[in-house]
């Protein structure tokens, strides 16, 4: 049977895409370095917010997800990040390939607002592979690609942040439901506010919330 193992290499931004995507680097060895003609590979990819430490601001940030800090010893679950698909071209031995997954800005998305959350340091993935192995040294014989192969992975914050602010430079998205976004809509003709970003100032501010450049000084 055709043993494969992973190892994932690198990750970075794919430049010419039209929305955002991360090119995962992936190294495959066949144990036993036999011809594999191709491989349908998939890959489940989960965050694993348990295996890093949060400063106070990110931990107040990442409260609609896990809620208060004493909660997290029973709320700070892995988090699904992505499904992704790659074809890889026959090698002997070993290759290296590039795992396209999209990637959302929506905060509704618990991945993207947990992205969103941090400030810094890395994010622990896990990569989960599943597929097809075309193998053999006469014609193509079809095998499964074991449900436990598996890698970690520590991505850096920084290239999320980087390929996002590539996208949506110095903004973010919020997706809210119709009847909701017509009271918005609504509060926005009375108040004859000139922006969006006008809206959520005027409600933030009578909720009694602090402007960025007041919300962080000491008194």
């Amino acid at each position: 049977m055709t043993d494969l193992s992973f190892t994932c290499t690198g990750v970075r931004p794919e430049p010419f895409a039209a929305s955002p995507v991360l090119l995962f680097g992936l190294h495959i060895e066949e144990i036993d370095h036999q011809r594999v003609h191709a491989v349908l590979l998939r890959c489940q990819i989960r965050i694993e917010p348990a295996r890093r430490h949060y400063e106070p601001a990110e931990a107040e940030r990442l409260g609609d997800l896990f809620g208060t800090r004493d909660r997290w010893g029973s709320t700070l679950k892995p988090v699904q990040f992505a499904h992704a698909f790659v074809s890889v071209p026959s090698f002997d031995g070993v290759t290296e390939v590039e795992l396209p997954v999209p990637c959302s800005y929506d905060m509704e998305v618990a991945s993207g607002a947990y992205f969103r959350a941090l400030e810094g340091g890395e994010v622990p993935l896990l990569m989960l592979f599943s597929g097809t192995v075309f193998s053999g040294p006469r014609g193509f014989r079809p095998e499964p690609v074991p449900w436990h192969k598996e890698t970690s992975y520590r991505m850096p914050v920084s290239v999320w942040q980087r390929m996002m602010e590539e996208h949506f430079p110095g903004s973010g998205w919020i997706r809210v439901r119709n009847d909701s976004l017509d009271r918005l809509r609504r509060f926005r003709s009375r108040r004859a506010l000139p922006s969006w970003e006008s809206v959520f100032d005027v409600l933030l501010s009578e909720a009694g919330e602090s402007p960025p450049e007041e919300a962080g000084r000491t008194p």
